[in-house]
């Protein structure tokens, strides 16, 4: 779904469960022989087991530590011409040697707009570039083939490809005279590949139901309680979801505007076509994105919009103690999606404490195009997204918060050893001592924002430091 911009850039940036259990002490509290009691809130929210997508999926594609690392191959209005998908294929080499795991492509298939369009007023799902029709042949990316050969360039680089799917709405119709609302309705489709046609019977108000959970911007909102729709989009064997799947070959979906219809509806797509799901299920309420991910029966993520309005309080509104807030991946990690910025909203500006939060914590981390590409630093995330791969094992205990410094400690898994994250916005160096899950072991700061490299007590504790408003990220050495 695309909104108006909340927020832009520049390149000079570099309710039920609450973590508010922690610690308080300082360096003079804590005797060398005697720490106190580890008293940290954990947040158990799976095994400890590295973050899948899936805990059945292929291990071809999360062979690192610490998982997976999703890239949002686009951003609104990327350079029409044809040529983004060959734009993308070149990156792909360089993405996977950086540990991104799969890539999110934007709506692939002919809309509305043509060559114009981002893809988000479909026509023609079966169109990839392949017929002539709405002003031209390629879409606005490209080719057919061009995108069939990213595909296959993105798996030959260990990567799996997610197809944005949007089934709430349709664009691009003809005029027809519709029964239901007594009016002429843009509701005929004769699509040029020759499928999934459509006429007034297919669209809200219909026979069966006058509406479901959500119309988008007007458009004609398709009818998913009836069978010849659920045919065409995910059932039969010539369906939209098999086509991409077994033809094209995408390895999920991201599916647009999840509002709009019923979590039932991803629910059957994945039990019928299989593939990695995630949801824009677009609101803050940390419950509200369980219950979706729930409605599909766990069949499918979300993106953690809990987590991103929860990072830009903490990170732009100057009071860390935000981070105590509900977010999904603390509910249920392995359906948690969290991201810094996406083609729809980009409220965050310190986004270098933003992306050392998602990738050093549980979830599924979604890296923006444009800030790895062109406004941050790209030392500064290839160092996050290789501390990622390398250390982000287990389950998460938090350490501190307050106003100006968070503290929390990835437990490590299977033998690696985790990471401490200390996270600090105030103007000043800060220092803490921390109980780690190391004993008489040496530890340094793997960003290089410390030249410290402590010993940890017998007991485990250690004091560790922390640059102004930036982030340090701690583990064995």
């Amino acid at each position: 779904m695309k909104t108006t911009r909340l927020g832009l850039l520049s390149a000079l940036l570099i309710g039920s469960f609450s973590c508010t259990q922690v610690f308080e002490e300082d360096e003079n509290s804590i005797p060398a022989h005697e720490p106190k009691a580890n008293m940290e809130m954990q947040v158990t929210t799976h095994d400890g087991a590295p973050f899948t997508t899936d805990e059945s999926s292929n291990k071809r594609y999360y062979d690192s530590p610490g998982g997976p690392v999703m890239m949002q191959a686009f951003y609104w209005d990327v350079p029409a011409g044809g040529t983004w998908w060959n734009t993308v294929k070149g990156k792909l080499n360089n993405w996977s040697n950086q540990g991104i795991g799969s890539i999110w492509l934007p709506p692939a298939s002919k809309a509305q707009n043509g060559p114009f369009s981002m893809g988000y007023d479909p026509m023609d799902y079966f169109d990839f570039g392949d017929y002539n029709q709405n002003g031209s042949t390629e879409t606005r990316f490209g080719s057919g083939a061009e995108l069939r050969s990213l595909i296959g360039e993105a798996h030959n680089q260990n990567m799996q490809v997610y197809a944005d799917i949007v089934i709430n709405h349709n664009s691009g119709g003809q005029l027809e005279a519709n029964p239901y609302t007594g009016t002429d309705t843009w509701t005929k489709f004769q699509p040029a590949s020759g499928k999934f046609n459509r006429t007034y019977n297919d669209f809200h108000p219909n026979l069966d139901a006058n509406n479901d959970e959500g119309i988008f911007g007007g458009y004609p909102d398709l009818s998913h309680v009836k069978g010849y729709v659920q045919d065409w989009l995910w059932k039969s064997n010539e369906s939209v979801g098999k086509y991409y799947k077994n033809n094209v070959g995408f390895d999920g979906w991201r599916f647009d505007y999840v509002k709009g219809f019923g979590g039932w509806v991803v629910k059957d797509w994945v039990n019928h076509v299989g593939g990695f799901a995630v949801g824009e299920m677009w609101d803050g309420n940390a419950n509200t994105l369980k219950w979706w991910v729930d409605n599909t029966d766990r069949k499918a993520s979300a993106f953690d919009f809990a987590a991103y309005y929860a990072m830009d309080r903490a990170f732009d509104g100057n009071n860390l103690n935000e981070l105590n807030s509900d977010m999904l991946w603390k509910k249920d990690s392995y359906r948690a999606v969290t991201f810094v910025a996406n083609h729809d909203t980009d409220e965050i500006w310190r986004k270098n404490l933003a992306y050392a939060y998602i990738l050093t914590h549980e979830g599924y981390p979604c890296v923006f195009y444009k800030d790895y590409e062109d406004w941050l630093d790209r030392g500064m995330m290839d160092n996050l997204l290789w501390i990622h791969k390398s250390y982000a094992t287990g389950n998460t205990s938090i350490l501190h918060v307050d106003n100006d410094e968070y503290i929390m400690r990835r437990n490590g898994y299977n033998g690696n050893p985790g990471l401490v994250l200390y996270i600090n916005n105030s103007d000043n160096w800060q220092e803490r001592w921390i109980p780690t899950n190391w004993s008489s072991q040496q530890i340094k700061d793997y960003t290089g924002h410390s030249n410290w490299e402590p010993w940890t007590q017998g007991g485990t504790w250690v004091k560790i430091q922390c640059p102004p408003r930036s982030y340090s990220i701690w583990s064995t050495k």
